[in-house]
């Protein structure tokens, strides 16, 4: 049975919009749109959005004060290459590194929210 709404974004807090919009625009190779309140990057059918939170406090996993509460999962076929271009765009790679596999790395965006580089 189909549902009766459909997914539109994903949506992170932020303090500033654009410079995190351009940072996953340029980590996923979509379009940014929007202005200092909202801004949007797409690749025409997935959208993640950032919306300005004055005062934004980051999540600081994995501690419990301020848990993550969820984190983004990016796919990539050469995990060296995507970790040096997520380093050169302002990422920095986590200091906890939980896969003892190297299927996947925690690197922390610029406004602070962690995310994984997964094989």
């Amino acid at each position: 049975m189909p549902g009766i709404v459909r997914f539109r974004s994903t949506v992170l807090d932020c303090p500033d919009t654009l410079a995190l919009g351009r940072f996953y625009a340029d980590l996923l190779g979509w379009k940014l749109t929007g202005d200092a309140e909202w801004a949007v990057v797409s690749d025409g059918s997935m959208r993640l959005a950032f919306q300005q939170v004055l005062g934004h406090r980051p999540p600081d996993w994995p501690d419990d004060e301020r848990p993550q509460q969820f984190h983004l999962d990016l796919a990539v076929d050469d995990m060296e290459e995507a970790e040096k271009r997520a380093l050169e765009l302002g990422a920095r790679k986590h200091e906890v590194q939980p896969s003892e596999d190297d299927e996947w790395r925690v690197f922390v965006d610029p406004a602070g929210h962690p995310f994984c580089l997964c094989r």
